[in-house]
């Protein structure tokens, strides 16, 4: 995925799950739309962009 942070190492990128939220996506459509996330791959991903959005470094796990 270019370098992008993602979600469990799956195919589904931060960016796109925070883009979805900030679009009016529920998080129940998101669980939907990939049935093989969970509510919580969705809090980590929010706090995760809150985190970078307050400066703060963020390390990613390899």
């Amino acid at each position: 995925m270019g370098g992008k942070p993602c979600i469990r190492g799956m195919r589904v990128t931060v960016g796109m799950i925070v883009e979805a939220l900030a679009a009016g996506r529920t998080v129940e459509q998101l669980l939907a739309d990939f049935p093989y996330l969970e509510a919580q791959d969705i809090r980590e991903a929010l706090a995760f962009a809150a985190r970078l959005a307050q400066g703060h470094e963020v390390r990613l796990a390899s």
